[in-house]
C-alpha cells in the first residue's frame, strides 16, 4: 500500500491521540508495580506460596535483581536513554517471567516509550514481545499488543522486520481472543503489517483470512473497523484475493456496505472494488442474490460521505467491464445519482463518476439513454470549468466521443461540449496524452460537413497555430496523427482553407513527416490531406516548389501494391 490519504492519517493521528491520554501515567505505574515486588517480604523467602493447594510462581533471584536493576534505570537514566542495553536485558528477564506483575510492568515499559520514541526501535527491542503477546495475562496481551501497534503507527519499527522476527504468528493467535480490546489491538496491527506489499502473501498464508472475516461481523466497532481494514489491504495482492473469495469473503464484504459505520462501509466498498479489478472474480460477485451487489453499490452512490460514494463509483467502473452489467446499471436508474456526483464540489467524487459514466457509454445499446440534454450540459460544464483536470477532461472527450454517432452530431455541437473541447485543445496545461483524447473526439466530430460548418465561427489563428504544431511535433505520434486528422478534415471545406495558408511551411513540413512515416496510416492521411490541399493554387505551387509531388507518386504506387488497412481518419 502507498502512502495514506490526508483523510485516512487524520484517523490515525485521533487514534494515536485517544492512545495517549490512556497511557498518561505509565511511567508511574510501572515504578509503582516495580516497587512493591522489590519490597515484598513475601518474595523475598524465594520459597514457593501456596494458594488454594497449588504451586504458584515464584519471584527468581535473577529475576528478583532484573526488577531492582529496572527500577534503578527508570529513577535515574531512563529519560536520557530510555533504551539502553541493562534496559533490554531487563525486559527481557521481566517478559519471560511466569509473574504476571513482571510482565505487566514490562508490557507497560513498552506501552510508555511507544508514546515518547522518536527513534527506531533497535530489533533487539522485538525479541522480548514474543513472550508477552503468549502471556496468559490479559493486561499484558492488551498492553504489549497495543504498544505494538503504537510502534508500527509511529514508523518506530519496520512492518517487515516485525514479520521476519516470528511475532506474525503469535498476533495472529490474539485474532482468536476473547476480550475486545485484544482483537482491536491485534487487528489493527495486522492492518498495519498488511500496508506493506511484501507482507500481504505472508500473512494471507498464515491464515489470517479465517479470523479477520469472523472478526469483520463483530459487534465491536473498533473491532470490526480494524478487521475490514485489514482485509482490505490483504486485497492488494491477486494471492489473497483468491484466498479471501474461498473463504467466503464476497458476501461478507456485500453485506457490510449496509453498515452504519461510514467507515466500514468505506472499507468493504474499497475491499470490493480491489477484487473486482479482476474480471475473474465478476462472476461470482455478480451472483451474489440477484444483483444484489450492484443495488448495493447503486444506493452507495447517495452516500453523504464522499469518499464512500467514490469507492462506490469505483467499484462499479470495474465491474461494468463484464457481460451485460453496464445495461444492468442503465436499466436500475444509474443516471440520476450519477449526474448529482458529476456535480460534486469534491473532485475526486466528480473523477470517480466520470469514469463510471466513461465505462457506461463504450456500451453502443446504452447511447440512447446516456445521449440526453442533462449529461451534454455536465459534460460541457466540467470541460470548460475543469479544463486542467486532465482526468475529467480525458474522460469528457472519450465519452462524447463515444457518443458521436450521425444522428447524434447536431445535438453534440450545439451542446457547450465542443466549446468545452476547443478550450481543453487550447488548454497549455493539459498534458499529451490528455490532448490526444480530445484531440481524437474532434477529429471523429470534423468527419460530419455540419461540424465543419460550425468551426467556421471558432476557427482563429491560435487554433490553427495550435492544431499545425500538435501536427509537427514529433515526440508523441498519436497525437500528432490525430491533429492531422483533425486539420484534413477541415481542408475539405473550401472556407476554411484559405485560414490555413499562412502555416503552409510548417503544414507541409509536417506532411512531409507523414509521407515518410514507417505506418501506413500515417502515410495515407498523408496523402489525403496533401491531395486536398492541392486543389487549392496557392498550396498547390508550394507544394510543386517543395517536389513532393514525386514523392506523392512513389507512395501511391506502393500502397496500391500493398493490402490497406482500416485507416482510422
Amino acid at each position: 500500500m502507498g502512502r495514506l490519504c490526508e483523510k485516512c492519517w487524520r484517523v490515525v493521528q485521533e487514534l494515536l491521540s485517544q492512545v495517549r491520554e490512556l497511557c498518561s501515567g505509565l511511567g508511574h505505574r510501572v515504578r509503582e508495580i516495580l516497587k512493591r515486588l522489590c519490597e515484598c517480604c513475601c518474595l523475598w523467602q524465594g520459597a514457593p506460596s501456596r494458594k488454594g493447594g497449588l504451586y504458584g510462581p515464584v519471584l527468581q533471584q535473577h529475576e528478583k535483581r532484573a526488577a531492582r536493576d529496572f527500577l534503578r534505570h527508570l529513577e535515574s537514566d531512563f529519560e536520557e536513554s530510555p533504551l539502553g542495553n541493562e534496559s533490554l536485558e531487563a525486559l527481557r528477564t521481566l517478559s519471560f517471567s511466569e509473574l504476571p506483575d513482571l510482565q505487566q510492568s514490562a508490557a507497560l515499559y513498552y506501552l510508555h516509550i511507544s508514546q515518547h520514541l522518536n527513534t527506531q526501535l533497535p530489533e533487539d527491542y522485538l525479541e522480548p514481545y514474543h513472550a508477552l503477546l503468549q502471556s496468559n495475562d490479559l493486561e499484558v496481551q492488551r498492553m504489549s499488543s497495543l504498544s505494538l501497534v503504537n510502534f508500527l503507527l509511529e514508523g518506530n519499527v519496520k512492518k517487515e522486520v516485525v514479520v521476519e522476527s516470528g511475532l506474525l504468528e503469535p498476533m495472529l493467535e490474539l485474532l482468536e481472543s476473547s476480550d475486545a480490546a485484544v482483537q482491536c489491538n491485534s487487528c489493527a496491527c495486522i492492518m498495519t503489517l498488511a500496508s506493506s506489499e511484501s507482507n500481504q502473501d505472508t500473512i494471507g498464508s498464515a491464515g489470517a483470512v479465517v479470523p479477520l472475516l469472523a472478526l469483520a461481523k463483530s459487534y465491536d466497532p473498533r473491532v470490526q473497523q480494524n478487521a475490514v481494514g485489514a482485509i482490505l489491504n490483504l486485497t492488494r495482492s491477486e494471492r489473497v484475493q483468491h484466498v479471501l473469495c474461498q473463504e467466503g469473503a464476497l458476501p461478507v464484504l456485500t453485506m457490510l456496505l449496509q453498515s452504519s459505520d461510514s467507515e466500514v462501509q468505506y472499507y468493504s466498498c474499497s475491499a470490493l472494488s480491489k477484487i473486482a479489478s479482476n474480471p475473474r472474480h465478476h462472476e461470482a460477485m455478480l451472483l451474489i442474490g440477484d444483483r444484489f451487489l450492484l443495488r448495493m453499490l447503486l444506493s452507495l452512490l447517495s452516500s453523504s460521505v464522499d469518499k464512500v460514494s467514490c469507492q462506490a463509483c469505483l467499484c462499479l467502473r470495474n465491474l461494468a467491464e463484464s457481460g451485460n452489467t453496464t445495461t444492468d446499471l442503465i436499466e436500475m436508474n444509474v443516471l440520476p445519482p450519477l449526474l448529482v456526483l458529476l456535480n460534486s464540489d469534491n473532485e475526486d467524487v466528480q473523477q470517480a463518476s466520470i469514469t463510471l459514466l466513461c465505462s457506461l457509454s463504450q456500451n453502443p445499446s446504452n447511447q440512447e439513454a446516456l445521449l440526453c440534454e442533462e449529461v451534454l450540459e455536465r459534460m460541457g460544464t466540467l470541460l470548460q470549468t475543469q479544463t486542467t483536470n486532465t482526468v475529467i477532461v480525458s474522460h469528457a472527450a472519450c465519452i462524447i466521443e463515444n457518443l458521436s454517432l450521425s444522428e447524434n452530431i447536431q445535438e453534440i455541437i450545439e451542446s457547450p461540449c465542443f466549446e468545452g473541447m476547443l478550450k481543453a485543445l487550447l488548454c497549455p496545461e493539459n498534458d499529451e496524452t490528455c490532448l490526444q483524447y480530445v484531440a481524437s473526439c474532434i477529429a471523429e466530430l470534423t468527419k460530419h460537413d455540419s461540424t465543419t460548418s460550425y468551426l467556421l465561427t471558432w476557427m482563429d489563428t491560435a487554433l490553427i497555430t495550435h492544431l499545425v504544431r500538435l501536427a509537427g511535433q514529433l515526440e508523441h505520434t498519436e497525437l500528432a496523427y490525430q491533429a492531422g486528422c483533425i486539420i484534413s478534415h477541415l481542408a475539405l471545406n473550401e472556407k476554411l482553407v484559405p485560414m490555413f495558408r499562412f502555416r503552409t511551411d510548417e503544414i507541409l513540413c509536417y506532411l512531409k513527416h507523414f509521407l515518410n512515416h514507417p505506418e501506413f496510416h500515417f502515410q495515407e492521411l498523408g496523402l489525403a490531406t496533401l491531395s486536398t490541399l492541392n486543389q487549392d493554387a496557392e498550396f498547390s505551387s508550394a507544394i510543386s516548389q517543395s517536389q513532393m509531388l514525386e514523392q506523392m507518386s512513389r507512395i501511391r504506387e506502393q500502397t496500391e501494391e500493398t493490402p490497406k488497412p482500416p485507416g482510422d481518419c
